[in-house]
């Protein structure tokens, strides 16, 4: 789920950058700060071999070190941006709706172009230089695409509908 620093720019509405920017903050402040007292207060208990609450506590660190690091990569790489227009263009910050070609018509898919970091709940996300996200890219609502997939396979799929996301 994570982004390497080598993946290009993440496209970010203003509310999503703040949300990050707001869970950064508090990691690094609160939430480092109470796993560091645990980490010393169970030092202070001994034998550190047998302690499973100092390792606890040094496992959570390292989460939470991680995620400091995932989330100063993507807020240093992120372009804000308003939201896109709902002119059924695929573009990322939009909510696409597509079906395989050749599948009954309800049965669609739906995702966000955009960064996984952000997915929303209930909505997967996926980055404009995935497979589909980059074929689609630039595309409107009722073309036809066909791409790669991941297995080498080349996949049709039609584009149902593209949607702002406003969440």
């Amino acid at each position: 789920m994570t982004q390497s620093t080598e993946q290009g720019t993440i496209w970010l509405t203003q509310a999503a950058f703040d949300k990050l920017q707001a869970e950064l903050d508090e990691l690094k402040g609160p939430v480092r700060e109470e796993i560091v007292q645990r980490i010393s207060e169970a030092r202070d208990e001994g034998d550190l071999k047998e302690n499973g609450g100092y390792h606890s506590a040094r496992e959570e660190q390292g989460k939470n070190e991680g995620r400091i690091r995932q989330l100063e990569d993507m807020l240093r790489r992120a372009e804000v941006g308003e939201t896109p227009p709902n002119d059924g263009v695929v573009e990322p910050g939009m909510v696409v709706t597509y079906r395989f070609v050749g599948d009954d018509e309800d049965e669609t898919e739906t995702f966000l172009l955009g960064a996984r970091e952000i997915e929303p709940e209930g909505l997967t996300a996926y980055s404009p230089q995935s497979p589909l996200g980059s074929a689609i890219n630039g595309r409107s609502k009722g073309d036809t695409v066909d791409y790669e997939a991941p297995n080498g396979k080349t996949l049709q799929v039609v584009i149902v509908d593209a949607v702002p996301y406003t969440g």
